[in-house]
């Protein structure tokens, strides 16, 4: 299944500089496995924010919320999630 996410990261203004780029840098590593993995699709900046749309590839809606509760950076952010299919109308014949 895919699911449409959009993460928007809320680091407390007085978090220790350190604390702070230890966990980003432990959500980069598991960020760039899962996309290895294929099941972080796509990730994809917004500009201006300390946002991003991502596109997640899960079994379940269960399996999509197991892997957001892993990213360090999960305590920090608030989530919107959209359920996905194929349009009819689509040219491509996969969803990469």
């Amino acid at each position: 299944m895919l699911f449409h996410v959009k993460m928007t990261v809320k680091l407390p203004a007085d978090m220790d500089p350190t604390v702070a780029a230890s966990i980003k840098a432990e959500e980069k590593e598991l960020a760039q496995r899962l996309m290895r993995e294929g099941t972080w699709r796509h990730l994809w900046r917004i500009a201006g924010h300390y946002a991003n749309y991502s596109v997640f590839d899960v079994a379940s809606v269960e399996a999509l919320h197991d892997t957001l509760l892993q990213l360090p950076l999960f305590p920090y952010m608030d989530i919107e999630v959209t359920p996905l299919c194929r349009h009819p109308s689509s040219i491509h014949s996969d969803d990469r």
